[in-house]
């Protein structure tokens, strides 16, 4: 354990943040390894341009929705410990842990779709419009579809999502327009083996 177990002792916090988000010690130390990495200028927060060095966000269509969810609206810097609880949502559930006293854990089914539902909902107004949903499949389906296939997969989709008829999907609406895909498997990504 020697120097995992000393090298763990200079992440601040370490054993609040195992605990939030269920990462294990040698897990942390690993994602602690790679944010430094990306920490180009040292200074213990990455901005969004230090995510350039992640080849799998540069080659995803929508890398920027999902960098951009590691910052507050008008935070320009993210610390350890928020990155660490982004990465969290993408976290394998464990159905072995046993729950402390937080209720719903960051990889959680609720917890990841909230994330995903943000990615769509980027004004953060808690509704998804045709316009948001249109810029993600333009995004993620580019120049494979014609512009009027486009729009006509978001009006079918807001179709069938949107359950009051306001032109818009909810949170709620989301959810339940999901409820057969198995988020947890979708949303998981076995982090650094």
């Amino acid at each position: 354990m020697g120097s995992s177990s000393s090298s763990i002792d200079n992440i601040p916090n370490a054993q609040e943040i195992m605990q939030e988000t269920g990462f294990s010690a040698a897990h942390l130390l690993r994602l602690y390894e790679r944010f430094q990495f990306l920490d180009k200028d040292q200074t213990g927060e990455l901005r969004p341009e230090d995510f350039g060095a992640l080849r799998e966000l540069a080659m995803n269509p929508i890398g920027d929705r999902i960098i951009g969810a590691f910052f507050s609206p008008g935070q320009e810097r993210v610390d350890f410990p928020s990155f660490v609880r982004v990465l969290a949502h993408f976290r394998p559930t464990d159905t072995n842990r046993t729950r402390g006293t937080q209720q719903d854990p960051a990889n959680s089914s609720t917890r990841k779709l909230k994330f995903a539902f943000q990615l769509y909902d980027q004004d953060r107004d808690g509704k998804i419009s045709r316009a948001e949903l249109l810029e993600v499949l333009r995004a993620m389906l580019g120049l494979q579809v014609t512009e009027e296939q486009l729009q006509s997969i978001a009006e079918r989709a807001i179709q069938e999502a949107d359950l009051d008829k306001d032109n818009a999907i909810s949170f709620d609406e989301f959810r339940q327009s999901l409820e057969k895909v198995n988020i947890d498997h979708k949303m998981s990504i076995r982090f650094l083996k």
